[in-house]
């Protein structure tokens, strides 16, 4: 190939790259206004309250924990703390080695006399071994699930904080939307600009994949949501689904719930949850590159090849301008204008994500470093589950070949 004719196939892929940022950080900006944002929402309240009477029960909020003991505290006094609300708290040691099962038996004993807490009641139960066949917290959001009287079941994780108005909003707004499923989407602490340039990046990137004004749309069958976080679903919907069990060996169980709901036609809902509800995601850069290592191959499901193919996409929607405006083939002065057109995209991209999740606009400044870890990350994963076998999660060891059996049944 002549450099010539290289050069200027090169130039047609910046020009692409930049004009689908335009299109994509259009799209999203213009058609995420249609999203609820729950602290703005004005549903009325529910007309029969969302306490506990004659054994009547509105919410179960399932707490699943292994090894949680810096952060289930603080996560349980936030729920029972929750006003218009009286949850079901079932809170589930998981095969903890530290002190979460303490801290959960302390709480649900404290309960009556804890400072602000409401008419909220706390079970405790403790997994002491995991069955074959099931992941720790699918197997632990089942037997808990088995137990909740609630007409309504929230799945959370034990690390998350909610403000006391959350639990009673998101139930109006579900009732008044008519949802099955609600997702609420957490505002995700910054505490270091490492984090920050992370977390930054990863909700920027959303506007690739995620279109959370497709989500009330039965017809976008592709456009589902699920988060760890916040998964409200009604009770029957979550019996007709088949619960925890058709999802057991699930570890992207959040979303793969979202996608069960959504396929088998009930009617879905998301909506932003600002500082409603609060999760400390990581600590560090490197500490949300371990997270993300954690499930990302899984989200592929598991194919090498599906993954490098993402790795690849990533890298061409965010590095390859900038390596072409950096290398002596693209020092023209035509290389420059469309990397100066993607280089304002994506800070106006991070802008109005930012106005949506929180985060400050110039982490843009370090957009190619995070974009660069990112890909560090998806090849890790993929290379580490390679290496062992399997995936190692929370200290229990699960066969690829079990996942693959059971993503492909």
């Amino acid at each position: 190939m002549a450099p010539e004719l290289g050069y200027k196939i090169v130039l047609a892929v910046d020009w692409l790259v930049a004009g689908l940022w335009i299109w994509q950080a259009g799209v999203w900006g213009r058609m995420v206004r249609r999203v609820s944002v729950l602290p703005n929402d004005r549903s009325p309240d529910l007309d029969d309250g969302l306490g506990q009477t004659g054994g009547r029960v509105t919410l179960s909020v399932i707490v699943p924990a292994r090894n949680e003991e810096a952060g289930i505290e603080a996560t349980l006094h936030s729920l029972a703390a929750s006003q218009g609300a009286a949850p079901e708290i079932i809170a589930i040691d998981d095969r903890s080695t530290d002190a979460t099962g303490a801290i959960m038996e302390r709480f649900a004993a404290s309960l009556d006399s804890f400072p602000g807490a409401t008419a909220a009641t706390c079970k405790v139960m403790r997994v002491t071994e995991l069955p074959k066949g099931w992941l720790g917290k699918t197997h632990a959001m089942h037997l808990a699930a088995q137990q909740a009287r609630g007409r309504w079941l929230l799945f959370t994780d034990g690390d998350v904080l909610f403000d006391p108005q959350v639990l009673r909003r998101a139930l109006n707004y579900a009732e008044a939307s008519r949802a099955d499923h609600l997702v609420v989407l957490p505002r995700l602490l910054i505490e270091s600009p490492g984090e920050g340039m992370m977390l930054a990046f990863l909700q920027t990137m959303t506007l690739w994949g995620f279109r959370p004004w497709r989500i009330p749309d039965p017809r976008a069958r592709r456009d589902a949501v699920g988060v760890g976080a916040f998964n409200l679903i009604r009770r029957e919907v979550f019996d007709a689904i088949g619960g925890w069990a058709p999802m057991r060996l699930e570890v992207i169980e959040d979303m793969s719930l979202g996608f069960r709901v959504k396929r088998s036609g009930f009617a879905q809902r998301v909506a932003f949850g600002g500082d409603l509800l609060r999760i400390h995601w990581a600590r560090g850069a490197f500490g949300v590159v371990r997270n993300f290592r954690k499930n990302v191959f899984a989200f592929f499901r598991f194919r090498p090849e599906l993954l490098l193919a993402g790795a690849g996409g990533l890298f061409l929607m965010t590095l390859f301008p900038l390596a072409f405006l950096l290398s002596s083939a693209g020092a023209g002065a035509a290389a420059w204008l469309p990397a100066a057109l993607l280089a304002i995209t994506v800070s106006l991209a991070y802008r109005r994500a930012g106005q949506y999740y929180g985060f400050s606009p110039f982490y843009a400044l370090l957009f190619p470093v995070a974009a660069a870890m990112m890909i560090y990350g998806l090849i890790g994963s993929m290379c580490g589950v390679l290496w062992r076998g399997g995936v190692l999660w929370r200290g229990t060891f699960y066969p690829l070949r079990e996942l693959r059996a059971k993503q492909s049944s």
